[in-house]
């Protein structure tokens, strides 16, 4: 029954590196925290050595922070991404210090 939603997907990218790899070498990431919830999902992956370098730490929001990032930055070049990062964080951390 798994077996026949996942036909045709013996390859995924991973989100950090890009490099493609087979299902069975990646690790599934859901950017909601809830894998577990699997109904109308898709799922982004990780390739093994990814994920054991991540941090499996609680991220807070940082999911809402980088969409936030990503609607000011308005697809820009990486440096605005970046510096709109920065500044959006620093912003979120004062919030958070008072």
């Amino acid at each position: 029954m798994w077996r026949s939603s996942r036909r045709g997907r013996d390859e995924v990218t991973c989100i950090a590196c890009g490099d493609s790899v087979a299902r069975s070498e990646a690790r599934e990431y859901d950017k909601f925290g809830d894998r577990w919830e699997r109904s109308g999902k898709e799922f982004e992956h990780l390739c093994k050595p990814c994920d054991r370098e991540r941090c499996h730490q609680p991220r807070g929001e940082l999911e809402a922070l980088l969409e936030d990032v990503e609607a000011a930055a308005d697809g820009r070049d990486r440096e605005t991404f970046l510096a709109t990062y920065l500044e959006l964080a620093e912003r979120a951390d004062s919030v958070e210090e008072r």
